[in-house]
């Protein structure tokens, strides 16, 4: 019989503790003459230092032992397909409900400043929007295929750029199958040791979660507040909604009756890595925890594993998507600036683009938002309307990220025929 492991109760303790402490405490708050703020900031880098620290070993030996095995042209060639129509599809899917909402809700229209004031835009700002589609260069497209294929790996695995990681990895993976058989089973045996070695400081690191969620989220509340929220709490509820829209209709129903599985069941499959990206809101911070959770509770197979949810993260950014598109579209409601159905479509197709680049770093959503913003024409200073609430915000969407990339990882195992894909007997116990 199994052993049944202790549910993380006390990472949701700490996240209520650290809320209403940060909150109350503020960010001048002191303790022996040293600044708490300082103190929880220190703990908390240090911590999300621990995770990053094994994201490129682990990513880089778990494509390489995946791809090795699997060995087929054709059989990876599918799986490819799949995966990136998935990610495709998924993150279309996110764009179009917040494109719904914020539609529906109009956050922007009538928002006033601080002293009351409302901004407007002028008439040379609307007139540049018509000549941004018409000039848009593609550069976001073009900075996307440089990182994929790098100068010097070396380089890019000391700077963590995943997508050139990726690529090499699966180009190298890809090799080791198709040389001798000898050699390529002792290179095999090395990264799945490599693998399983990282697993391990993976678990380690997550007996530390609940200190380090503290920390993160009581930093996050002694600078913003929950007073923060007043100010822009339309845009906020429209963001939320949309995101609650997907995460709890959307992609459950996917998972239903696409891949034919339970959804409450990869609920609680994913929990400690929706908890770990909450409190880091980074994805590359989160990866180790959720590799570990689509393979040893979902039930995924490492073959597709190692695939799908190492370049999720990296080009499936849906929570991010909707956020982008949520975000143009409230700051044109703000200046008064009518947007036709064919600028809508290019902020949809600029979301779909800009989050595929989105680094899986906390708050990295704001470039992307500042890329579509000046492809469209928009004021980028707009930007200052919302960012008081981005990083609470930034914790949510990459929660959304998460178990976006986790359902891919089943739908793709579900389309390929595994059976034991969130089965009772793996998700009956909690690996936190």
């Amino acid at each position: 019989m199994r052993k049944k492991h202790k549910r993380p109760w006390g990472v949701f303790v700490a996240i209520v503790l650290a809320a209403i402490f940060g909150t109350w405490a503020g960010k001048d708050a002191t303790i022996f003459g040293i600044s708490l703020y300082s103190v929880f900031d220190v703990l908390g880098t240090v911590f999300l230092n621990a995770l990053r620290l094994v994201v490129v070993p682990l990513v880089a030996s778990s494509i390489i032992t995946g791809i090795a095995r699997m060995g087929n042209e054709s059989e990876f060639g599918r799986l490819g397909a799949k995966t990136f129509a998935f990610y495709i599809g998924t993150s279309l899917l996110a764009i179009f409900i917040g494109l719904f909402f914020v539609n529906l809700i109009q956050p922007g229209v009538g928002f006033n400043m601080a002293d009351g004031s409302r901004p407007m835009a002028t008439s040379d700002q609307v007139a540049a929007i018509g000549a941004k589609i018409a000039s848009h260069d593609g550069q976001a497209i073009v900075n996307v295929l440089l990182q994929i294929v790098p100068l010097n790996i070396i380089d890019a695995f000391g700077k963590g750029q995943m997508l050139g990681i990726i690529f090499f990895c699966l180009l190298f993976g890809f090799a080791i199958s198709k040389i001798e058989s000898s050699t390529s089973s002792i290179l095999q045996g090395f990264f799945q040791g490599v693998f399983q070695a990282m697993i391990r400081v993976t678990h380690v690191i997550m007996r530390f979660l609940p200190y380090g969620v503290f920390c993160l989220i009581a930093k996050v509340f002694m600078t913003t507040g929950l007073g923060s929220l007043s100010s822009v709490a339309l845009f906020t509820l429209t963001v939320l909604i949309g995101l609650g829209t997907f995460l709890f209709i959307g992609l459950p129903l996917l998972l239903k009756f696409v891949g034919r599985v339970k959804p409450i069941r990869h609920f609680k499959a994913m929990a400690p890595a929706l908890v770990t990206a909450f409190s880091t809101s980074s994805s590359s911070a989160t990866l180790p925890i959720t590799i570990d959770c689509v393979e040893k509770r979902a039930g995924v197979s490492n073959r597709i594993c190692s695939l799908v949810v190492p370049l999720g993260t990296s080009i499936n950014m849906s929570g991010s998507a909707l956020y982008e598109c949520v975000a143009a579209m409230f700051i044109a409601q703000v200046y008064g600036i009518e947007i036709s159905f064919v600028t809508q479509f290019l902020i949809v197709l600029m979301s779909l683009v800009t989050s595929i680049g989105v680094a899986g770093i906390p708050s990295a959503s704001l470039v992307a938002v500042l890329v579509i913003l000046k492809v469209i024409g928009l004021p980028e200073e707009g930007i200052g309307f919302f960012i008081a609430v981005d990083r609470l915000l930034d914790m949510c969407r990459t929660t959304v990220n998460v178990f976006s990339d986790s359902c891919c990882a089943v739908l793709v195992a579900r389309s390929e025929g595994e059976k034991g894909v969130l089965s009772k007997e793996i998700v009956s116990d909690f690996d936190a």
